[in-house]
């Protein structure tokens, strides 16, 4: 859920070129294709997600990680959970050093992890539940990912309210791991989908902005794969939060 690095970058002085110095023309095919760039890497890590975790699954090595009856994770289930964590950290504060393709292997690496981290879904939740919740969300994120394409409203000053948001849901999502109430975890739920859908919208629109600080820069590749990151993160929670109270349980 990792939401706090904002890939703004400021080329060193003589680097910057941007809107100000690139044609209306090229600015406009470039902003085209950095976003589609962003999108793409977006959908591929999704899509690798996916792979991974179903092929844990049914292959069975998901049992390698996690209990399949009581679902606790094993020393290289904590492991696995928490690495991709680490990765978004890794990304967020060495991105200007790095190299595009390793930035790029970092990217893939943190995808494939995730997915063996989300297999566990499939032990609880059924098939056709799964794969409803996914395409309802896929839907839903592409709709308000072009709302914060197209719209000529600021959302920056949701940004703050929508973080202090999460901030507040993990802090309940924490506090009802010692109580176990049925009616929180609906509340974290329902409350988690608004929130990464108000994100959504909001992080669209600052990495559609973040294009003028890069155009024209080594930084639009390496930029392009943070925005990805960002719009990922935003999917995969909406994802499980909206699997909470939309999947049918497995017998």
């Amino acid at each position: 859920m990792a939401h706090n690095y904002d890939p703004r970058v400021s080329p060193a002085p003589g680097q910057r070129q941007g809107y100000t110095s690139l044609s209306r023309e090229a600015y406009d095919a470039g902003l085209r294709s950095y976003m589609l760039s962003v999108y793409n890497y977006m959908i591929s890590g999704v899509l690798l997600t996916g792979m991974v975790a179903i092929a844990m699954a049914y292959t069975g090595a998901v049992a390698a990680l996690f209990n399949p009856v009581t679902g606790a994770p094993s020393i290289l289930g904590w492991i696995v959970m928490l690495a991709p964590l680490g990765m978004v950290f890794f990304l967020g504060f060495r991105i200007q050093t790095m190299s595009q393709g390793a930035a790029q292997a970092t990217f893939w690496a943190f995808a494939a992890l995730m997915g063996a981290s989300l297999s566990t879904i499939f032990l609880r939740y059924t098939g056709t539940s799964i794969a409803t919740t996914f395409f309802a969300t896929a839907a839903a994120f592409a709709g308000l990912s072009l709302y914060g394409y197209t719209t000529k409203r600021d959302l920056s000053p949701m940004g703050t309210f929508l973080i202090m948001g999460l901030v507040g849901i993990l802090v309940a999502m924490l506090l009802n791991m010692f109580i176990q109430s049925s009616a929180l975890q609906l509340v974290i739920s329902i409350l988690g989908v608004l929130i990464f859908a108000g994100l959504t919208a909001h992080d669209t629109q600052k990495i559609k902005l973040i294009y003028d600080q890069v155009a024209g820069t080594e930084m639009v590749g390496k930029t392009a794969i943070m925005g990805a990151l960002t719009l990922y993160l935003d999917f995969v929670n909406m994802f499980t939060f909206l699997l909470q109270f939309l999947g049918t349980q497995r017998d």
